[in-house]
């Protein structure tokens, strides 16, 4: 066993599945000082010695946030680099400074399908079997490109696949509870943001700076946002609850050209609103912190301070969850799109 798990590790794995991918390193490229991949440099854990309907929405977006904050963790736990370039050919830069187990990517293209399969297959008239192949043709082209990229092992991908299939069986009887909960008390946005945030704050230290943790917290806060837009929807009674005797089974309803310009304008029309708010807040917020902690405005490695990192992303993007799933609906209905 403990010789099938070094072979999945090995970087010359991936650098074979690139080759018969017709990805080849460029002429000049050397070998990296060291074997240290590069973009690490020295840094600890980069050398060769291993060192490593709105019910619905809600499970998806809980279930998501588990699953990646868990992924995001246990990277800076485990501390196992990512292949080793020579061999492997890099493509992507802006994320070699993480660590490489699990894969974040694999755990998400497996949750985000099957998550929404589990989901809508009784609530929506469509073949399982169909449902089911594109959940496994999604996530498979998904983990085999960050083989293709460079980013991952073997051994992290499938690491990625299973950890977020036994999150699923794990939480699946809980499903039914997280949709009540959406309504079941006033102080519920209050526990959504408050543990988030905790979670965030005391983040596992890491040696050097990695925007793991700033990942982290995009991800949880703009999650814990979606869920509080969910709750001011119902408490406020901005959306019609279903009624129940409304039949469970739905037809999907066909895809015509009218229905696709209408997405198209009302994906618009969210995105940018989401992208006001986005900046508004960003701005303002690093302002206020800036301001208290008496941090000079253009010093851009301010913003990689715990103290600052987590509070202005975190209120950034639970802006931005609220807006997504509050905000932009109220205006495409006053826009008559809805």
């Amino acid at each position: 066993m403990a010789e099938l798990l070094r072979s999945l590790q090995d970087s010359q794995l991936v650098a074979r599945f690139q080759r018969r991918c017709g990805l080849f390193p460029a002429p000049d490229e050397g070998p990296c000082e060291d074997g240290a991949a590069p973009g690490l440099g020295h840094l600890p854990g980069a050398t060769g010695k291993g060192r490593g309907g709105p019910a619905h929405g809600l499970r998806r977006v809980t279930a998501s946030q588990l699953v990646m904050y868990v992924g995001q963790v246990a990277k800076d736990i485990l501390k196992w680099p990512r292949p080793f370039s020579p061999p492997v050919v890099r493509l992507e830069k802006r994320l070699i400074a993480e660590y490489g187990m699990p894969s974040t990517h694999a755990m998400a293209a497996t949750a985000i399908p099957f998550t929404i399969l589990i989901s809508t297959v009784d609530r929506y008239q469509y073949p399982f079997v169909w449902g089911l192949i594109v959940a496994v043709v999604f996530s498979t082209l998904v983990c085999l490109s960050r083989l293709y990229t460079g980013m991952h092992t073997v051994l992290d991908v499938l690491g990625g696949i299973l950890i977020t299939m036994i999150l699923i069986v794990l939480t699946y009887p809980a499903w039914t509870l997280i949709d009540h909960l959406n309504s079941a008390s006033p102080l519920f946005p209050v526990c959504v943001i408050v543990v988030p945030f905790f979670l965030c704050y005391n983040y596992p230290v890491s040696e050097y700076y990695s925007p793991t943790r700033a990942d982290t917290t995009t991800i949880l806060a703009a999650g814990a946002g979606m869920i509080i837009g969910f709750w001011i929807n119902h408490f406020f009674q901005l959306v019609s609850e279903p009624i129940e005797s409304f039949p469970v089974i739905q037809n999907i309803p066909p895809l015509t050209t009218d229905m696709l310009v209408l997405g198209l304008t009302k994906f618009t029309v969210g995105i940018v609103l989401i992208f006001l708010v986005r900046q508004l807040v960003q701005n303002l917020s690093l302002q206020v912190l800036y301001s208290w902690f008496k941090v000079v405005t253009r010093n851009k490695e301010a913003r990689r301070r715990l103290e600052i990192e987590v509070p202005y992303k975190f209120v950034t993007y639970t802006s931005v969850g609220i807006c997504a799933t509050t905000f932009v609906p109220m205006l495409h209905r006053f826009l008559g799109l809805l």
